[in-house]
């Protein structure tokens, strides 16, 4: 997302500080509700939408590249580690607790925050197969 009326305030040299100006600018302004989001469906039989489920899913997660610092550059190079983007991703493991009588079309959303990572909006679809299926 980007806001135009903030687009001429700042110059930073660093290639990775773009993201970093963007979610400054969402903090300010509010956050943009048709954002980005992660989405994902589940599919349940219908007797463990009946009983309910622990679901494992693993949510990417951007993190600050160790290398550079999130700067994208060592020196004037750009990072060999992240190749200039000054993030890398890791997949972070979840379990989602489904409650039973879950039905078909519930939707669970939730964000995923860590000191060290951007936040991630995650979207979880239910669902439930048709019992001839």
């Amino acid at each position: 997302m980007s806001h135009e009326c903030f687009a001429d305030e700042i110059a930073i040299d660093f290639p990775s500080a773009r993201r970093v100006v963007e979610r400054i600018r969402d903090a300010f302004l509010g956050e943009d509700v048709d954002g980005d989001r992660l989405r994902a469906e589940v599919s349940l039989s219908p007797r463990e939408a009946k009983d309910g489920l622990v679901v494992s899913l693993q949510v990417p997660v951007r993190v600050t590249c160790m290398h550079c610092g999130g700067r994208g550059e060592t020196w004037t190079e750009p990072c060999d580690l992240c190749r200039g983007s000054g993030h890398s991703t890791f997949d972070q493991p979840l379990r989602l607790t489904l409650p039973p009588r879950v039905a078909d079309g519930a939707c669970f959303r939730f964000r995923i925050k860590s000191p060290d990572a951007t936040s991630v909006r995650v979207e979880v679809r239910v669902l439930v197969r048709s019992s001839a299926a």
